[in-house]
């Protein structure tokens, strides 16, 4: 009885996988409906969602960032991200640059962008940016990272080489000293292109993201930032993040978030200096894929050059 219970878990298992394989692929092969990278530590990388947070800092901002998703799934998502942002001196005009590698399977994107904000001061502590996105991402899909038991399928005989998408986005943020909301869509333009062997369509939807959060001074050696983000895509499901960080001593940050029907987060950052900012996060994943993969790393690395009249306390948002 015993071992018919362990053959029938492990086809349970084998089947599971074999289905996740095919709606991976699946997925890759129609490529409709194709999302932006999904970050757990956005609030730390918010010109990735706006760009109208370009500039907000007063100084120059950059930053690494490197997702490993579902560790342990064969061809599961990675994402590096490098971006850096600047204010163009009292102009109220910021700029940004941010390149991102993005890989899922036999499928890779490396887009590349530019995010230009303008800031109107609407009182004595608010600011409400205005920004635009302008660039590119060029695709490829490489079949032969990969085994099929359909070798002879033409569907896996033509690969996409440097397939360029255009990209435009834009946003608005408005925020004070203690509090923020934004509201953007990173790439407005809908595109298609098509692979006459493939028969598919390779398609770019308005991704359509909401942000808001509020520091909250506890003592002068604590504060607590609740967060939410809420991002809507045309044929996904609804996708909200929420977050409770706080900072101690201006030097440790320490967090947990929840994704709706997806992940739990542990959120680590530690101030190393007044220039350099590391984070880390975990996600332990909720859904069914829980038993195939043992959860997403998340690695970033802040570098701020502040300025005479900078406030030295780190920025909390």
């Amino acid at each position: 009885m015993k071992t018919r219970m362990r053959t029938s878990k492990k086809i349970n298992i084998i089947l599971s996988k074999i289905i996740f394989s095919i709606l991976l692929f699946t997925s890759i092969i129609q490529i409709y409906s194709q999302q932006d990278p999904h970050y757990t530590q956005y609030m730390y990388n918010t010109m990735s969602v706006n760009p109208a947070y370009a500039g907000s800092k007063g100084y120059f901002s950059s930053s690494i960032l490197a997702r490993m998703q579902w560790v342990g799934i064969e061809g599961a998502p990675q994402v590096q991200n490098i971006s850096f942002n600047t204010p163009v001196g009292y102009s109220g005009v910021g700029l940004g640059l941010n390149l991102i590698n993005d890989k899922i399977g036999p499928s890779t994107q490396t887009t590349l962008d530019t995010s230009i904000s303008y800031t109107i001061r609407t009182r004595d502590n608010g600011n409400l940016a205005f920004g635009i996105k302008i660039g590119g991402k060029f695709m490829n899909l490489d079949w032969s990272k990969g085994s099929y038991n359909t070798a002879n399928d033409n569907a896996f005989n033509e690969n996409i080489n440097n397939e360029l998408i255009p990209n435009f986005g834009m946003g608005l943020y408005y925020y004070t000293n203690k509090w923020y909301i934004g509201l953007s869509t990173p790439n407005i333009v809908r595109t298609k292109s098509y692979s006459d062997s493939l028969g598919s369509v390779i398609s770019e939807i308005p991704h359509y993201f909401v942000i808001a959060g509020y520091v909250i001074g506890i003592n002068e050696n604590l504060k607590f930032k609740p967060a939410i983000m809420s991002k809507v895509v045309n044929g996904s499901p609804l996708s909200v993040d929420t977050s409770a960080n706080f900072l101690v001593n201006n030097r440790l940050y320490l967090g947990m978030a929840y994704r709706w029907g997806d992940s739990v987060s542990a959120l680590l950052g530690l101030q190393i200096s007044e220039n350099f900012r590391i984070g880390y996060s975990y996600d332990l994943t909720t859904s069914n894929y829980n038993s195939y993969n043992s959860g997403t790393h998340e690695v970033i690395l802040t570098i701020d050059i502040l300025n005479k009249q900078t406030i030295k306390s780190p920025r909390f948002f």
